[in-house]
């Protein structure tokens, strides 16, 4: 049985938890994520198998070594205490790539610079003054990551050499285009699996396109390249590699129920998408043409609802002419064309965000390039969201409806609640709304009565119970205080004006001059004192 160990999965910022879920499908264990990385446990086939499969993973890291220093001289005596032997020949190169996040260790090319020194004076100490491996800062044969947490230093060997996010399609680039880990990751983040139509409107060099169909079509994003770092190591297994390679593999390429569809307004641009798709190897399932958003009068696949994800222009490094009219324009064609759809869009500029007119159902931060993003999807459709849910429609991450009733709770039987209630010492009788909501008997009127949630506008009846029951109270107020107006009929007054009173806090207002009013004294009075030094009555004299 093969050993197991540790290994780290760097990522971009959101995308943690779909790299998470990747690696438990392709087998790993102990998955555990992190800030913009995934730690999980798995032998050398895991290693080359997530190299190979992960397409939201910027590199795989094994871990080597952990030690504590707390100066740059403690941490040239713990490098060197290590046996570089088991890693390293002379014959070899190494480089170093070095991340700190430490009160201590401020300058991460100083840290480089003084692991590099250990390990050389290793290799010296041993074999001579001028024996040592070589050091190269590219194409190094043997890349070792230095990662500084406070005073927690980790050095690791770094599987995947050069970034996964370069795959090895990519011939040609217009500006700017989209990380190709972002677009597999917002793919997946979206459900699309290719069990239905997908569209780019705003394509660009078609990463997007490349991406899903790599996704649909079942090809390893890693399958594209010709060396890896680890093929350099003492452990090195190349038919344990193959075996990985070929799984999964079918003879004949899958076919895909729909298509994916790109298109943009420049044709320079539909030409580079061309150039990669045909690179990828996927053009059997792209369909690709110039045309402007604008002129999108349909949707594809014959009007079946699909997804669409795009990355459209943020007015930092691609500035249009009317940016904010190109995203009122999308949401229009989201509303009137691909009625249906969920569109997921990338950007950075609310403000353009805010002029699609839909209101999204999920939003989301990401990075892309370093500028911070939001992903947000958009769901159009006909009607009420009502029908568009009889119908079948679903909107991602939509909290459960109310009446859906596998979560409802049971309800009580009248029996059942006075039975409670009078357990509980609460009274119980049939028509006692206290008793049977679990009040006590002595309950304020206004809390007996008092819907649940809402005002009393949206329960008329209760409302004008709640007003006879007032009304009675205050009857029977006035009675206790005053036994000889019981038969004068003076306590209805009495009772509607407490009445009055409690339903409206202006109710004072309307009593005008009333001797009941309050007043207030007299400014010509003692109680009022001036406020400003020097100030004088009129007619008083200095």
């Amino acid at each position: 049985m093969s050993q197991k160990f540790e290994m780290v999965a760097k990522t971009l910022k959101g995308l943690e938890e779909v790299l998470a879920e990747e690696l438990r499908t392709l087998g790993a264990e102990n998955v555990e994520p992190g800030c913009r990385m995934v730690s999980f446990e798995g032998d050398l086939a895991m290693m080359y198998r997530a190299n190979l499969c992960c397409r939201t993973a910027l590199s795989i890291l094994r871990p080597i070594y952990k030690f504590m220093a707390a100066d740059p001289d403690t941490l040239y005596e713990m490098v060197k205490e290590y046996d570089w032997g088991g890693i390293l020949t002379l014959g070899k190169t190494f480089s170093i790539d070095t991340t700190s996040h430490s009160n201590e260790f401020t300058h991460s090319r100083f840290v480089t610079y003084r692991v590099k020194d250990a390990i050389v004076d290793w290799f010296k100490d041993r074999f001579g003054p001028d024996k040592r491996p070589g050091v190269r800062l590219t194409d190094a044969d043997v890349m070792i990551n230095v990662h500084i947490d406070g005073t927690r230093v980790t050095l690791s060997l770094n599987s995947s050499g050069e970034s996964l996010h370069k795959r090895g399609w990519r011939v040609a680039q217009t500006e700017a285009p989209i990380n190709e880990v972002l677009a597999a990751g917002i793919i997946l983040k979206s459900g699309w699996r290719g069990d239905c139509p997908l569209v780019d409107p705003m394509c660009g060099s078609g990463t997007f396109l490349v991406e899903a169909a790599l996704i649909a079509a079942n090809i390893k994003p890693g399958s594209f390249r010709e060396t890896w770092p680890f093929q350099q190591w003492k452990d090195w297994d190349p038919e344990l590699f193959a075996s990985v390679l070929s799984e999964g593999q079918e003879e004949e390429p899958r076919e895909l129920p729909f298509k994916i569809y790109g298109s943009d307004i420049s044709p320079k641009a539909i030409d580079i998408a061309e150039r990669n798709v045909l690179a990828a190897g996927v053009d059997e399932y792209i369909n690709l043409r110039v045309r402007p958003l604008q002129q999108w009068d349909e949707a594809p696949a014959g009007g079946i609802p699909g997804v669409i994800i795009t990355n459209p222009p943020y007015g930092e490094r691609i500035n249009p002419e009317d940016i904010e009219g190109l995203y009122r324009m999308f949401g229009t064609k989201l509303k009137r064309v691909f009625c249906g759809y969920h569109a997921w869009v990338i950007s950075s500029n609310e403000d353009c965000l805010a002029h699609i007119g839909l209101t999204p159902s999920v939003k989301e931060q990401l990075q892309n390039g370093g500028i911070d993003c939001e992903l947000r999807e958009y769901v159009s459709f006909e009607g009420s969201k009502s029908e568009f849910r009889a119908a079948g429609g679903s909107i991602k991450g939509e909290r459960p409806m109310r009446d859906d009733k596998s979560r409802r709770l049971p309800r009580k039987s009248d029996a059942e609640w006075t039975r409670e209630a009078r357990e509980k010492g609460m009274g119980g009788k049939r028509g006692d709304k206290g008793a049977r909501r679990g009040l006590p008997k002595d309950t304020p009127l206004s809390e007996k009565y008092r819907p649940k949630k809402g005002g009393f506008a949206r329960n008329e009846e209760r409302r004008r119970r709640f007003k006879e029951e007032t009304a009675r109270e205050g009857e029977r107020r006035y009675e206790r205080k005053n036994p000889e107006a019981h038969n004068s009929g003076e306590f209805r007054n009495e009772a509607e004006e407490i009445l009055a009173r409690r339903r409206n806090i202006h109710a004072l207002k309307s009593l005008g001059d009333s001797p009941k009013m309050p007043t207030l004294p007299s400014s010509e009075g003692p109680f009022m004192r001036t406020r400003r030094r020097g100030w004088k009555r009129p007619g008083e004299s200095d």
